[in-house]
């Protein structure tokens, strides 16, 4: 780890358990703990007739089988679930490309998953639903163990903290209308939950090691287990790739520390610090003809990426009772990302200067994430009409800080260098929020099968810039913005039988302005003083279960409204001089469904076949709004919202006999287009223009063997299609981005 790290824990310790919040927690729970006062008394006896009652279990694997799509309780730990769309992913039982994070294997069953490729293969996961922005997932609140890994919520909530999957037990996915407990996003929370030590032996190891092609060489170790009342676990992880493109590789490393103490049967206190960090060598974007040409070719040497994040927590689960629990979690992401290079279109070569002899000095940008959070739930589970109901509430408090340095003087070199030529920066800014969340949400149980579940939440907070820009006036660069969110929401849920189930709701989100929405570009732009978040809600309807164990459905039907979307016009001021006016430019609406069916053809004890199609519609279209075309503004209501396909299908078949199973998979995007203009025909550069359909196979095995061992094999791609995701606008460049053709990885793991 980097000297700074000594530093950020500090950081952590003195910061992230600010005075309010401390305040409000005493309060919380002096309120709460009156109702466990009287169970202290038997206390003692209580652990006494437990211990004769304790017995020790042997471990058991069970191998084989891929399981359809699970679903979450409807109370889960201290969140109500009931009404809202959920998924849950078991990573551990995938016939899937784990070592580089392969969204479209990973998220299969998940229906409308768009998964942006970028950042070389196994790097970070950008993935997003129902036409969000799917850059490093940033339109959801992703957590790791119900800790929030977002850099900064408020000023750039994308997650630069990106673990191994090797260490994911498996992933919880909950749509956006169960918005109001875990966060506003849009897209909802997704949940990585690490795998566990094995509490029956005092030792156990892990070990994971892949191997393919483009250089790639993966190893994941881990070590965990319990000694009396501390349950701990440890993982070190290394990933190496020369990627697929030239100038493309990749050097990956990942740690994750976890120590558990239960001081008794209702208490248990958790503390975890997670890293994630990776260096990038940035191959840069083509245009179409380049691709067309040669998709693995390069137009840039010289450009790095380098996140480097850490997550400390702690975690107080306490059972004061048998029907109230309280969970408290304080926790930070700090860290760095960091980058230099060429930053120009996919035409502008980066070449030597024969006045000069030497490259053109590189760009170097650091974000410093200093992100700390402090959450208090509380579940209470109580009975009304005779029918048991559930009550959760809680506060969030938020205290972030994000120091921006751009457009720095980099030296000529080739390597990654963030050395400074000229000291001065051309962005040098803090981006500090300060917010406190409150929310309650309520699961009536109206009859035995119908439940439903309301709930509010409330965003107070602010948001202060400072700092300086060298081409803006300094009195120009201060801004302030205020968060205040009253959001609602109902849920519902009604079981038809136990084998089917009816559920929907709606749910108010908004997003935040971040720090890119109001920095001008260049000394052509201006910001609106007065930009809006953006504001709007999810609704859905939907019915999922099963026939006879042997076919597995989930349908649903949704409308995503996205209001106060960000962008650029084109005004003139009173001299008559244009210029780019950053603000909200519209609004969006995407009306769907997404369909999951499973049919699982051949179910025997040693012999099973099933398959599987995960297939969405989407209508995104902007329904207000005018976007700058340059010289001029052009009304956009009606053009199709940027990443957002129409179609997006996967199938495919599972095999399975004893020890042996496979999983045969076609993915298959359609059509997109780059921009809201919905521009048909590609810009010579390649930052604009449509982004083609393509269609994907895939095939995974795998072979458990020994009781403890596993070997796989995957192909990715098979026929070696060449296609890309995405043509993004801004990070790693605009213009077309190659995504991996054909591949082979092998992997061997062992459970001692």
């Amino acid at each position: 780890m980097k000297k700074y790290s000594t530093t950020y824990i500090k950081q952590f310790v003195a910061c992230c358990i600010p005075v309010k919040i401390s305040v409000i927690v005493l309060g919380f729970v002096l309120c709460v703990s009156v109702n466990a006062q009287t169970e202290a008394q038997d206390s003692v006896k209580a652990r006494q007739k437990d211990s004769l009652r304790t017995y020790q279990l042997q471990q058991v694997d069970v191998y084989g089988k891929q399981d359809q799509v699970e679903h979450l309780k409807p109370v889960h730990n201290t969140y109500l679930i009931g009404g809202a769309k959920n998924e849950v992913i078991n990573i551990s039982t995938l016939n899937a490309n784990i070592a580089e994070k392969t969204g479209r294997q990973l998220f299969a069953k998940i229906p409308g998953i768009f998964v942006y490729d970028m950042d070389g293969s196994g790097n970070q996961m950008n993935i997003a639903t129902r036409g969000l922005d799917p850059h490093r997932s940033w339109e959801y609140n992703i957590r790791q163990n119900f800790i929030m890994t977002n850099s900064d919520i408020y000023g750039y909530p994308a997650s630069h903290y990106s673990p191994p999957m090797e260490s994911i037990q498996k992933v919880e996915l909950i749509r956006g209308t169960a918005s109001l407990q875990y966060g506003s996003q849009f897209g909802g929370m997704i949940n990585y939950i690490t795998k566990q030590a094995d509490s029956t032996r005092k030792v156990s190891f892990e070990s994971v090691n892949s191997a393919g092609s483009y250089g790639l060489f993966s190893s994941y170790n881990a070590i965990g287990g319990r000694i009396g009342k501390l349950t701990y676990y440890a993982y070190y992880h290394k990933r190496v790739s020369e990627g697929y493109r030239k100038n493309s590789e990749s050097n990956a490393e990942a740690q994750f520390f976890s120590l558990s103490y239960r001081f008794s049967r209702k208490v248990n206190l958790k503390a975890e610090l997670g890293r994630g960090t990776y260096l990038y060598h940035i191959p840069g974007p083509l245009t179409d003809a380049m691709f067309k040409e040669d998709p693995r070719q390069s137009t840039r040497s010289r450009n790095y990426f380098n996140p480097d994040i850490y997550i400390p927590s702690l975690t107080l689960d306490w059972h004061l009772n048998e029907t109230t629990q309280l969970s408290f979690i304080t926790s930070a992401v700090l860290g760095s990302r960091n980058s230099v290079q060429i930053d120009a279109f996919a035409t502008v070569g980066d070449t030597i200067n024969p006045a000069t002899n030497s490259y053109k000095a590189r760009q170097v940008d650091i974000d410093n994430f200093n992100s700390y959070t402090s959450e208090i739930r509380l579940l209470k589970t109580y009975t009304l009409g005779g029918l048991p109901s559930s009550l959760s509430a809680g506060i969030r408090y938020i205290n972030n800080d994000l120091h921006r340095r751009q457009l720095g003087k980099g030296t000529t070199a080739s390597d990654f260098d963030l050395t400074l030529t000229d000291p001065n920066w051309g962005r040098d800014l803090h981006f500090k929020t300060q917010n406190i969340a409150v929310f309650v949400e309520n699961l009536f149980r109206i009859t035995p099968k119908l439940s439903v579940t309301p709930g509010i939440r409330y965003e107070n907070g602010v948001t202060d810039l400072s700092g300086k820009i060298s081409y803006y006036d300094a009195q120009d660069v201060p801004n302030k913005i205020k968060h205040h969110f009253p959001l609602a929401g109902l849920n519902a849920q009604y079981q038809i039988n136990p084998s089917h189930t009816i559920y929907g709701g709606w749910a108010q989100s908004y997003r935040p302005v971040i720090l890119k929405d109001i920095i001008p570009g260049s000394v052509l732009e201006r910001a609106n003083k007065d930009l809006k978040d953006a504001f709007g809600y999810n609704a859905e309807v939907g019915v999922r279960g099963n026939f006879a164990n042997w076919l597995y459905y989930d349908v649903t039907a949704f409308q995503l409204l996205y209001r106060n979307r960000l962008g650029n016009l084109i005004l003139t001021d009173p001299d008559g001089a244009s210029y780019i006016y950053k603000t909200n430019v519209g609004d969006s609406r995407t009306r769907g469904v997404e369909t999951y069916i499973e049919g699982k053809l051949i179910k025997r004890t040693t012999l099973q076949f099933s398959v599987f199609t995960s297939t969405s519609y989407f209508d995104a279209q902007y329904i207000k709004g005018a976007v700058s075309t340059g010289t001029e503004n052009q009304d956009i209501t009606g053009n199709y919202v940027e990443s957002a396909p129409k179609w997006t299908t996967r199938n495919g078949a599972n095999f399975w006999y004893k020890h042996f199973s496979a999983t045969l998979q076609y993915s298959y995007v359609s059509k997109t287009f780059s921009d809201a203009l919905n521009t048909s025909t590609p810009s010579a550069n390649g930052a604009k223009g449509p982004v083609p359909g393509y269609g994907i196979w895939d095939l995974n095995m795998s072979m458990h063997f020994g009781g403890n061992y596993v070997f796989r094999l995957g192909i990715n791609n098979l026929t070696n299609t060449q296609y890309f995701t995405k043509r993004p606008t801004f990070y790693p460049g605009p213009g077309i981005w190659s995504s991996d053709g054909r591949s082979l990885v092998a992997s061997f793991g062992v459970r001692l």
